[in-house]
């Protein structure tokens, strides 16, 4: 009986020890390396178009589709569009900045949009679908100033840059069915 026991004490420390490994490889697969994400704002005519282009921009890890830098509270799509609310289709973009800089974004920004053009990108016109820089920090407020500064001086659109800087406001998630359009139905605005 004493060999029983012996063979029974080995056993449960095998068994013990197997579930300790198991355990402890849990723990290192949940230790994943986090990722610092930061977070810009960009309003700049129908939202549709925005995220899609930031969403392909490496170092992404994120975009929403929202509303922002109006004065009512939870604004529905159809409030937005009666241009009362003073929101704009505003794309929350998060990244990594560690694979991508706030001048990519701006770069991205002013690349993909008609900043000349007052509350309109091509159909689109209110002041839902004006140009604005929703800035978080002041570092994101110096480097967007500092940027649309350079581009007015280079005469790269041939009329004066009307994109707003503006600190931002709260951001309200739009609909869900607004939310990455573009993979959903292949088709984005203008």
């Amino acid at each position: 009986m004493g060999k029983q026991w012996s063979r029974l004490g080995a056993l449960s420390a095998l068994l013990v020890a197997m579930v300790l490994v198991a355990v402890a490889g849990a723990r290192a697969a949940d230790l994943k390396p986090v990722v610092k994400v930061e977070k810009a704002m960009f309003a700049g005519g129908c939202f549709w178009k925005v995220q899609y282009i930031f969403s392909k921009v490496p170092g992404v890890v994120r975009t929403r589709v929202g509303y922002s830098g109006g004065t009512l509270d939870e604004p529905t799509y159809q409030q937005v569009c009666t241009d009362k609310t003073g929101h704009a289709e505003t794309v929350l973009v998060e990244y990594d900045p560690a694979k991508t800089t706030y001048r990519k974004l701006l770069e991205t920004f002013f690349a993909n949009h008609d900043p000349t053009t007052m509350n309109r990108q091509g159909p689109d016109f209110g002041t839902q679908y004006r140009s604005v820089i929703f800035y978080l920090t002041d570092a994101q407020k110096a480097e967007a100033l500092a940027y649309r500064k350079e581009l007015q001086q280079s005469h790269k659109f041939g009329a004066p840059i009307v994109t707003l800087v503006e600190p931002a406001r709260k951001f309200y998630d739009a609909e869900e069915y607004h939310q990455n359009y573009f993979e959903k139905h292949g088709m984005v605005c203008h």
